[in-house]
């Protein structure tokens, strides 16, 4: 258990806000109305279920204002509570500032253990809650636009998608209304492995610079670079899965609700993870070492820890005997703001949850813009980017004859050169110029000034700047 000095997220949310803003030339005014929530709708529905009526309590908030539609997703977890609706609804605000996806921030949340639902009651109460929400107009293409979080997926962005345009019959851009759909419902290639993507561009990004890399005490590439993996869901999965088999790094351990897997010479993140989903967790997995108390491999030796589930899992009772150099907060708030201090303290550099797990909303505003412009990417253009590559490779060819054949194309070139891009292609390249970008906005920053020493006060100083831009230009 966290000790009882140890701040709340909400707490840990505002404290790092704040000092941020002590490094700003922020008037009051403006300062006040960045921090605070514009709005919080708390709806308490009934659903009828198995001879009775239940009763569920959800929440909607609405942080920040400054562009519409704001953006955020939808949680079904038992323990929500409005403050930590309104932290993440904040953290949204500064996430999608940072990645400069045009969306103010918003959040929402449902008190319930999904597990303990068949689908069709959970599509039930789905619908129910998408019906309050939408009816006053926190559902809404133009201006709040959820999607998936902990406990929800692509069935429930489907379901809710659904439930709109029943209720707006005449709206052409109803399937905008969410994102995180399925493919068949309005979605988009690379939406649903999105955010552990990001946590892997973003690491390529942070391993790009030397002079960073030598911050955390480290060299070299990701290549070999031990890494332990705090929860294997969506996120989790997808960081972990694509940093050992694209980039070579060795997944040494690996953190469940039922204990943890250490292997030094790496785990085969895909066999873990089908053993999870036939199992229902990772107890009996062959080739690894079984720890009872997952939480102890947080504190194993490692290059590379990510925190990928759950708020607060690094805090003052453990901070001080975490060894990673580098933590990237794959969840949102996995450092409380007691341990993040201890954690500066020792020189540990974290690349914080607001830039780290951005692929998300980044690959929903891609989404959204594709549902409101009614088109695929890639479908006007593949075909002619080919036809063009096509012309390089017949003169290509037609001068390896003409020399008798004296060279001739690399193998592999000429099938990878003809391929004209596709919408998933599209969506990672476009994922990968975001995390780029936003990495060295905060990196000017942290490298820059005297009084930043850490990339979270970096990050937030880029994002609080922007917002307060936006609402400097509307008059406010």
């Amino acid at each position: 258990m966290s000790s009882p000095q140890e701040p709340s997220f909400r707490e840990s949310v505002d404290l790092m806000f704040n000092r941020a803003v002590a490094l700003m030339d922020l008037p009051p005014g403006l300062e006040e109305k960045i921090r605070v929530c514009n709005a919080t709708y708390t709806v308490r529905f009934g659903v009828r279920l198995r001879g009775e009526m239940v009763t569920f309590t959800g929440y909607r908030s609405v942080h920040s204002e400054h562009m519409e539609p704001v953006k955020g997703g939808i949680r079904y977890a038992i323990n929500v509570h409005q403050d930590e609706v309104e932290a993440l609804a904040a953290l949204m605000t500064y996430k999608c500032a940072l990645v400069e996806a045009p969306f103010g921030g918003s959040k929402g949340g449902l008190c319930i253990d999904p597990r303990k639902y068949e689908e069709h009651e959970l599509e039930l109460i789905t619908r129910r809650f998408a019906y309050e929400l939408a009816k006053r107009d926190l559902i809404n293409p133009s201006q709040n636009v959820p999607a998936p979080d902990m406990g929800t997926g692509e069935r429930e962005m489907a379901w809710i998608a659904d439930q709109y345009a029943r209720m707006n019959t005449t709206d052409i851009n109803a399937r905008a209304c969410v994102t995180g759909k399925p493919l068949n419902a309005g979605g988009i290639s690379g939406r649903v492995e999105a955010t552990g993507r990001g946590v892997q561009y973003a690491l390529r990004e942070f391993f790009r610079h030397p002079e960073d890399v030598a911050k955390a005490g480290m060299e070299g590439k990701l290549k070999g670079k031990r890494v332990i993996v705090q929860g294997l869901g969506n996120v989790g999965y997808h960081a972990a899965k694509f940093l050992s088999q694209e980039d070579g790094a060795l997944i040494t351990g690996i953190i469940e609700r039922d204990g943890a897997l250490f292997r030094p010479e790496g785990l085969d993140v895909d066999a873990v993870h089908n053993w999870i989903v036939k199992h229902g967790g990772i107890s009996g997995y062959p080739d690894a070492q079984l720890m009872e108390d997952g939480a102890k491999l947080l504190e194993q030796e490692c290059d590379i820890l990510i925190p990928a589930a759950l708020e607060g899992v690094i805090n003052l009772t453990n901070a001080d005997r975490v060894k990673a150099p580098l933590i990237i907060e794959a969840a949102n708030g996995p450092v409380t703001a007691g341990a993040d201090e201890i954690l500066r303290e020792k020189g540990t550099v974290i690349i914080p949850d607001m830039y780290a797990n951005a692929g998300g909303v980044t690959v929903s505003y891609f989404e959204w813009v594709k549902n409101l412009s009614h088109i695929r990417f890639g479908r006007m253009q593949r075909r002619q980017e080919e036809a063009r590559h096509q012309l390089v490779v017949d003169e290509l060819e037609g001068l390896s004859e003409s020399m008798g054949k004296t060279w001739s194309l690399n193998e592999g070139f000429k099938e990878k050169y003809l391929r004209g891009a596709d919408e998933l292609e599209l969506v990672r390249s476009g994922l990968d110029d975001t995390m780029r970008i936003a990495y060295q906005s905060m990196r000017e920053v942290w490298h820059n000034r005297d009084d930043v020493t850490d990339l979270r006060t970096a990050a937030y100083l880029v994002s609080i700047e922007k917002v307060a831009a936006s609402y400097r230009a509307k008059g406010l």
